[in-house]
């Protein structure tokens, strides 16, 4: 089955991880250095041994594309990915009046008198985003993230590189190259940014009349966000594979720093007993062509069954 390569890493980490910290305190059990390979012609890797969102990821890499660092268009397709950074922006400038939210992400985790209390005030601040125009500029923009750096990369001497352009560029016209590479980590924008970006770079290569990619990512959160990675950049290498002529081919997933949270394990377990099925195949709107036209209906998954969702709680 094409998940088997994700249940392994999630079964090696489980096994023979050992315990680390980390930024949010919440501990994991963590490996380094590990990769996963995708036949993306085999079918759409996107998990059937939990529900997987993929209407999340739709929106997520569209904004991304669209090189948007606002919540808001997140928000309008009811996507709340990214809400917790910005959130945590707003409860920390001296605009915000509301009751103390120090810590606010663990304290939500442990205390549910606290939480109803946080997600009182996230749903007013997103509906304050939506509704507000001078409040969703000022609160609801992340600043440097994956939509800048891809597609408004600023350089030394004041100019901006849009990277996705460039890359698909060279693939049409130099799929030989071994320079197909896009880069979200620029060590000047770390300290500003609102989340440094886990997957730093990704590379594509062309063989066979085939289009694959390689991403490496620093940091793996692997129940909760390294299933909507997969998806993504199977996405995204699908995308661009049609755009340039080229059949998909395979998703090479790297890992730096692959954990699962010590309040993931038992989610783990119970994903782990579970018998995955059949990949979903992926549709893509055949009257477009470029990258940057699609919208949410263009982009559609078939034939996914899967098993329930897992929910487990997310670290900031």
């Amino acid at each position: 089955m094409l998940e088997d390569a994700y249940l392994n890493l999630e079964k090696y980490v489980l096994n023979d991880g050992h315990f680390k910290g980390d930024r949010t305190g919440t501990g994991t059990i963590s490996t380094f250095g590990y990769q996963m390979r995708f036949d993306l012609s085999k079918g759409f890797p996107l998990l059937t041994t939990k529900k997987v969102p993929f209407g999340l990821i739709k929106s997520e890499l569209l904004w991304f594309l669209k090189g948007d660092t606002n919540i808001k268009y997140l928000l309008q397709h009811k996507n709340h990915i990214w809400d917790e950074w910005a959130f945590k922006n707003y409860v920390n400038s001296k605009d915000y009046k509301g009751p103390d939210m120090t810590d606010f992400g663990r304290r939500a985790a442990t205390d549910d008198e606290f939480k109803n209390v946080y997600l009182k005030q996230k749903k007013m601040f997103c509906e304050k985003i939506l509704n507000d125009d001078e409040f969703s500029k000022k609160y609801g923009d992340l600043g440097l993230v994956y939509g800048s750096q891809w597609r408004k990369w600023k350089t030394s001497t004041g100019d901006t590189i849009d990277q996705i352009k460039n890359v698909i560029r060279d693939i049409k016209e130099k799929p030989n190259s071994r320079r197909l590479i896009v880069s979200a980590w620029n060590p000047e924008d770390v300290p500003s940014m609102a989340l440094p970006p886990c997957h730093t770079m990704f590379q594509f290569y062309v063989n066979d009349g085939k289009l694959s990619c390689q991403l490496y990512q620093r940091s793996g959160d692997i129940f909760l966000g390294v299933p909507f990675n997969i998806a993504s950049y199977a996405l995204l290498t699908s995308l661009i594979a049609k755009e340039v002529g080229l059949k998909p081919g395979e998703f090479i997933h790297t890992l730096g720093d692959a954990h699962i949270y010590s309040n993931h394990i038992e989610q783990v377990k119970e994903q782990l007993s579970r018998t995955p099925k059949e990949a979903p195949k992926l549709w893509l709107n055949p009257d477009k062509n470029s990258i940057f036209d699609y919208d949410m209906d263009d982009i559609k998954v078939i034939d996914y069954h899967h098993d329930g969702p897992i929910k487990a709680p997310v670290a900031v």
